[in-house]
């Protein structure tokens, strides 16, 4: 081999190695981004099977759905966070609600915060929301008027519980909250309802009869003008991982007492330490969902948006940005007897 020729082939490798050298580092500088910035980029999901990956505060998820602005007994709330989007297990069960709490003098839900389009760590606000499993509602009946997008981003929720007692503000309260949140807590697939303390107490003080369902409404800070419910894995979601069960019994015990002591409510010792979302890099969450991201949309979001009133269902539908189809069931009908059906509505003042 001439020295021309060997000389040629060590350039070759040098530039060989040179190039998987800057691919590596691409890699390692993507792992060390901030997750919130790449997941709060994106206004469409993945459009490939519902999946779950991680934690409900650390993880992602695939084939989301969106839940509609308007329904015939929801109005969705702070649209401009674009946080209306669950896996579709977690869409359907607040469709059900929406219906099913209308029969318990419930007028309507408004909904808060979901999840982002593919989940992951938020900009702003929550720790969990990021799998497509938890849902805000507030505790605020729906009107008896649609409101404007600008009264769903400046319209404060009410607060129902003192902040100096930590009680419910009794005036505030009423039969329809507790039935509102036993209706929730009845679906087998919520595994937890969040709730102020002084809401639980409320519960413990007031339920009569049946108060099983009160095991899974749990208390927690804040949660003080919204309810918060948590659904567990679903099928096919391999990589997701549950929450402990929760305790035995209904929760009216020494663990409740303790939100009434003074330590829950001690200042902060450290402030000023950074949030979880805000030093979370792509590194700390589950692999799949550097995937997640890379995934192509669905052609637009009114393809995968749920209306309900029996019009049509997010389905297959081709992506924008590859010519592989969409999984058959990653945004399968929903049944018919799960959509839901106009139904009169009752005077909240009842």
């Amino acid at each position: 081999m001439s020295k021309t020729v060997r000389s040629a082939r060590r350039g070759l490798i040098a530039g060989f190695v040179a190039a998987l050298a800057l691919t590596g580092v691409a890699v390692d500088a993507q792992a060390e981004q901030l997750a919130k910035n790449l997941f709060g980029a994106k206004t469409l999901p993945a459009a490939t099977a519902p999946k779950s990956y991680g934690f409900y505060s650390k993880g992602c998820f695939s084939g989301g759905v969106a839940i509609a602005t308007d329904g015939p007994n929801w109005q969705a709330m702070r649209l401009s966070r674009n946080r209306r989007w669950g896996h579709p297990a977690m869409i359907n069960l607040i469709e059900k609600l929406a219906r099913d709490s209308t029969q318990d003098g419930w007028p309507g839900l408004l909904l808060g915060d979901i999840s982002q389009p593919r989940g992951g760590p938020m900009l702003s606000g929550h720790a969990s929301h990021q799998i497509g499993l938890d849902a805000d509602i507030w505790l605020t009946p729906m009107p008896d008027k649609r409101l404007s997008a600008s009264e769903r981003e400046n319209m404060s929720a009410t607060l129902m519980v003192d902040e100096k007692t930590h009680l419910v503000k009794d005036k505030l309260w009423t039969k329809a909250h507790t039935n509102l949140l036993k209706r929730a807590a009845s679906y087998p697939e919520v595994e937890r309802i969040l709730v102020n303390p002084g809401i639980k107490k409320k519960l413990c003080d007031t339920v009569s009869g049946d108060r099983s369902w009160l095991r899974k409404v749990r208390p927690f800070w804040g949660h003080d003008y919204h309810f918060h419910i948590r659904i567990g894995c679903q099928p096919g979601s391999t990589e997701c991982r549950g929450q402990e069960k929760v305790a035995a019994g209904d929760g009216c015990d020494k663990s409740l007492a303790w939100w009434f002591t003074e330590e829950p409510w001690r200042p902060n010792k450290n402030p000023d330490a950074p949030k979880a979302r805000d030093i979370m890099t792509m590194k700390s969450l589950p692999a799949a969902c550097v995937a997640v991201l890379s995934a192509p949309s669905p052609v637009s979001e009114a393809a995968v948006t749920v209306r309900g009133l029996g019009s049509p269902q997010p389905t297959i539908a081709a992506t924008s940005s590859s010519s592989t189809p969409v999984t058959a069931n990653a945004f399968s009908e929903i049944p018919l007897d799960r959509i839901p059906i106009p139904m009169f509505r009752p005077d909240p003042a009842q």
